[in-house]
């Protein structure tokens, strides 16, 4: 780095220099990851967010990522940054879109290829890892202000995620194996932030043929015990493959 800039233009040195830190030798210094992961909890939606502990945005609140090395891919890459940063791992990552902007970044040329994922948070044991001294859990509502464009690129998930709970099933890695339709129902109001009929959306559910009766009812609660239902898998991965169209 220090080679690079004292061998540069004085127009590039500016580039060079200013609030940046020094980086690794065996990363792309110009290629970076970001993800938004979502998950559902006590009905509302959460993006897991880290603050950063060393660097230029050190103390700020971001989205897990980082650069990308040499001899991986892009894909990887943001699997092993999730992981170091929040412990999060083994989860499907979609990729969302590549951020390139040219002034996205203070200083620097930096493009971010961005992904996205929705998990059941209890699932996963999450704990602040390399360069990051806070990992959590936010309201989709109540988020912090956030380093770069990553704010953008939440709304861009978000957006993206919205869409396809209108077009693709949801719930199977969400709920537990045998949920009732209130807790299908308020999984479906937390990611679209929506109230939803009660009864129109029983009878959309009902009429895809997506659900299966249990014959049980829930057990050990204050309130009349609800019918049970389970995901009937054929069915849900044949709409995931061909899709519908969830009108609300």
């Amino acid at each position: 780095m220090t080679e690079n800039a004292d061998s540069a233009t004085s127009d590039e040195k500016i580039f060079f220099y200013g609030r940046i830190q020094e980086l690794p030798d065996d990363v792309i210094h110009t290629l970076s990851n970001d993800s938004v992961v979502f998950g559902c909890d006590n009905c509302c939606l959460k993006v897991l967010l880290v603050r950063h502990a060393a660097g230029d945005s050190a103390g700020e609140w971001a989205l897990p990522g980082g650069w990308v090395r040499f001899d991986e891919s892009v894909d990887d890459s943001a699997a092993r940054m999730l992981q170091q940063l929040t412990g999060v791992h083994d989860i499907f990552l979609e990729q969302l879109h590549v951020f390139s902007n040219v002034h996205r970044v203070p200083h620097r040329r930096i493009i971010t290829t961005a992904y996205y994922a929705l998990i059941r948070p209890d699932d996963h044991a999450i704990a602040a890892g390399h360069s990051t001294y806070d990992v959590r859990w936010v309201d989709i509502h109540d988020l912090p202000e956030l380093i770069y464009d990553h704010a953008d690129i939440i709304n861009m998930a978000l957006q993206r995620l919205r869409h396809k709970v209108r077009h693709e099933p949801i719930g199977f890695n969400l709920l537990n194996k045998k949920f009732t339709l209130l807790q299908l129902q308020e999984l479906y109001e937390a990611i679209l932030d929506v109230k939803l009929d009660k009864p129109n959306f029983r009878r959309k559910m009902l009429k895809m043929n997506l659900l299966i009766s249990s014959n049980e009812k829930q057990t050990g609660v204050s309130h009349r015990a609800a019918k049970l239902y389970e995901f009937d898998e054929a069915v849900y991965h044949e709409l995931e493959q061909q899709g519908f169209n969830f009108e609300i």
